[in-house]
Order: structure tokens, then C-alpha cells, then sequence
């Protein structure tokens, strides 16, 4: 088996690095002195090295590839001054050790260093016009704080931050970071309405709190995708419900069948206006032209960077009230509960749901009432983030999806009792 997955890479890599050199420079056939023919037996020789299981065989057969690449580079580079080719054999050599040892490891990576071969021109594309300066930079800045940074942050808690980890804090400054960037990829690639409506609702599913924000952010710094960014904030709040009524199906299923229609009720209306908005965002992009691109990178640090601390001081807030106050009901606890996030509150209903000890009334009225407390929490923060007219659209929306589904509640509670 190990020999016929490195006989298959081979054969793989090889047929790609033969059309190219089909592909040669300035018109002409490439120069390149390794094809089909020699990728297979670099990946063979892999293979047989380590099955002979010969002490240091693998190592000299790596060192030989890397001579022959070196001269071959050598010969051809007035030509052709890249390295791929001769990286390449050497990955190949090395391929065909990991399909003997691994099988299951070393054909997806064949398949994995083809498809790299393969995309050059349409990465060399994406590199040099597509992708811009600062994008790349953001981009670094994203990866350095979620690879190396995060990692290094303490996961004790602080005292000082009431309990809090600064651990979690960076993680929620990451978060906010990655929906900017989710936001701005369906911007470039969707355009305005469709690529921050679709966003807002995916983005939903993580917090629907965060999403706001950052609409609110960018809607504030491009008043032309108000609309638009409405749209997608609004759509948050449809994942919101459809996450509250998959919570509860998994949780809590038989009482969960009483709140699937206020779930749909909350999402059609939400979906709705968050549809609505983008269409009247679409017909005033017509109107008005194109929308001037946004200046700077994708990432907002600064902003982000402050709309953790407001999300973090609420949850601070609620675990001082919390200590302080006790809690004097089950209603009272969710609602403070809800002010930070809606989804523990929620999921604390269902647990107490599954367990007998609340039935499915109490249950739909306390998701109600995180709900209703976490649209606080969202107002206030369209508004601190996007403006008053944002605010406004915001908290219309929230208040329409929760007066319908009270209303839901209301005619069908005498069924649940």
C-alpha cells in the first residue's frame, strides 16, 4: 500500500510539473529537467529508503535529492531563476517516506503540494493585484494575535477584572477582529448588500452582539452602507433566534416543539426586515453610484479593541449584581444573565427544562425575557457603535421579532399549563 500511494504521488506530482513545462517562458519550453518520469522515481526512492529500514538511508537519499535539485537549479537558472521545481522534487522525496510509514498522510499531501503547483499563476495573481498592502498587513496582525499572542495570555482568573480571564478578553478581541475581516471579505467579494447581509447572518451564530458592533463600526465610518450594514446587523439577530431554538431542540426536545413557533416567528421577522433593508440598500446603491471604497485596512483595532471592554464591563457588571443581589427568582437571574449573552441563559432553561424541575411555559417565558435583556445590551450597543439612526433600525427589529413571538406566547400559553 505504501508503495503504491508513493507510486500515485509520483505519478501526481510529476504530470503537473510535465504540463508545466509545456508553460515555458517567454513562449518557449521550459528548461526544467525534472517531469513525470523523475518525480515518480523521487517519490519510489522515498518509499524504498524507508522500507529497506537501512540506519540513515532516508537521510542520504534526502541529501542526494537536495544535490541533484542544486545542480539542476544550477543549470537551468538563466532560465528560469525559481526554486519551485527543486523544492518540489525534494517534498516529493520526502512524500514518498510518509506513504510507507503513513499512507493516509502522504497522498493527501501530494494531492495538497499539486493543487499549490498547480494554482501558481492564479496565486502569483492574487498576490501581486488582487490582495493589497494593508490587507496583508491586517492580516499578519490578525494571525500574530491569535497565534502567538492569545497562547501567552494568562487563563487564571483576575481579580481585579471581577474573575474575568485575560485570556477571554483577548479571545473576544479576536473574535470581533475575525468578524471584521468575515465582513469585509463578503464586502470585496459580494459587493454591499448581499456580501454584509449574508455575513451578518453567519456571523450571528458566534454573537450577534459583536456583529452589531462592528456593522455599527463600519456603518458609521461609511455612511453609504448604513443600509447595508443595517441589513447585516439586523440578520444577526435572525441567528439569534434559529440558535435559541437549535439549543433547545438539543437540549430540552419535547419542551423545545412548544417554542419552535416563536423561534420562526422571531426569524421571519427579523430575516424579513434584514432582507428588506438590503433590498432598499440595493435600489439607493443604484441611485447613488458605487460606493467609495473603504479606506485603510479591513481590521478596526481600536475600535474593536473598545467594544470588547463595554461587552466585558456589562459581564463584570452582571457578575457584581449577581454577588451582590442573589438571585431573587429564576426570571431576575436570566435577565441579568441575558444583559451579557443570551445563549447561557438559554441553555440553563433547557437544562432545567430536560430535568423536570420548570415546565415548558416557565421555559419559553424565561427565553423570552434573555432574549428581550440581550436586545438591551444590542441597542445600546448599535447605538454607542453606529449612531442613533442605526440604534434605531436596530432596535426596531428587535422589538418587532420579540412583540411577535410575546404575542405567539400568549395565545398558546393556556395550551402549556
Amino acid at each position: 500500500m505504501g508503495l503504491l500511494a508513493a507510486l500515485g504521488s509520483g505519478l501526481l506530482i510529476g504530470l503537473e510539473r510535465e504540463r508545466h513545462k509545456g508553460r515555458g517562458h517567454k513562449g518557449g519550453r521550459s528548461l526544467e529537467p525534472a517531469g513525470l518520469r523523475t518525480f515518480t522515481i523521487a517519490a519510489l526512492a522515498g518509499a524504498l529508503a524507508h522500507g529497506l529500514a537501512v540506519p540513515g538511508l532516508v537521510a542520504v537519499g534526502a541529501l542526494a535529492v537536495t544535490v541533484l535539485a542544486a545542480m539542476a537549479y544550477f543549470r537551468s537558472s538563466e532560465q528560469d531563476p525559481g526554486l519551485t521545481t527543486e523544492m518540489a522534487m525534494l517534498a516529493t522525496y520526502l512524500i514518498g517516506v510518509l506513504c510507507v510509514h503513513a499512507p493516509l498522510l502522504g497522498a493527501p499531501a501530494a494531492v495538497a503540494l499539486t493543487a499549490l503547483l498547480s494554482a501558481r499563476t492564479g496565486l502569483h495573481r492574487f498576490a501581486t493585484r488582487v490582495l493589497r498592502e494593508d490587507e496583508l498587513h491586517d492580516g499578519l496582525l490578525l494571525a500574530a494575535l491569535g497565534l502567538v499572542v492569545l497562547p501567552l495570555m494568562p487563563t487564571e482568573p483576575l481579580p481585579w477584572l471581577a474573575g474575568m480571564k485575560a485570556h477571554s478578553l483577548m479571545g473576544l478581541l479576536l473574535l470581533l477582529l475575525g468578524l471584521q475581516a468575515v465582513g469585509y471579505v463578503a464586502l470585496r467579494l459580494l459587493g454591499a448588500q448581499t456580501g454584509l447581509a449574508l455575513s451578518g447572518l453567519l456571523s450571528g451564530l458566534v454573537s450577534s452582539t459583536a456583529t452589531i458592533a462592528t456593522m455599527g463600526q463600519r456603518a458609521r465610518s461609511q455612511p453609504q452602507l448604513q443600509l447595508a450594514c443595517a441589513s447585516g446587523a439586523v440578520m444577526s439577530t435572525a441567528a439569534t433566534w434559529l440558535q435559541a431554538s437549535l439549543m433547545l431542540l438539543a437540549m430540552a426536545p419535547q419542551a423545545a416543539l412548544h417554542f419552535l413557533p416563536l423561534g420562526a416567528a422571531g426569524m421571519l421577522v427579523s430575516g424579513g426586515l434584514g432582507l428588506l433593508l438590503a433590498r432598499q440598500a440595493r435600489r439607493s446603491s443604484a441611485t447613488a453610484g458605487p460606493a467609495a471604497p473603504q479606506t485603510g485596512g479591513p481590521l478596526r483595532l481600536k475600535e474593536a479593541a473598545l467594544i470588547a471592554l463595554l461587552l466585558s464591563g456589562v459581564a463584570v457588571l452582571v457578575s457584581w449584581a449577581e454577588k451582590q443581589f442573589g438571585s431573587a427568582g429564576l426570571m431576575a437571574a436570566v435577565a441579568l444573565a441575558g444583559l451579557a449573552d443570551a445563549h447561557s441563559p438559554v441553555a440553563s432553561l433547557a437544562g432545567l427544562a430536560h430535568a423536570d424541575k420548570i415546565d415548558a411555559s416557565l421555559m419559553c417565558q424565561g427565553v423570552l425575557i434573555a432574549i428581550a435583556s440581550n436586545s438591551v445590551t444590542r441597542t445600546i450597543t448599535a447605538g454607542l457603535t453606529g449612531g442613533r439612526r442605526f440604534a434605531l433600525i436596530i432596535g426596531a427589529g428587535l422589538a418587532t421579532s420579540l412583540a411577535l413571538a410575546a404575542v405567539l406566547l400568549w395565545v398558546i400559553l393556556p395550551t402549556l399549563r
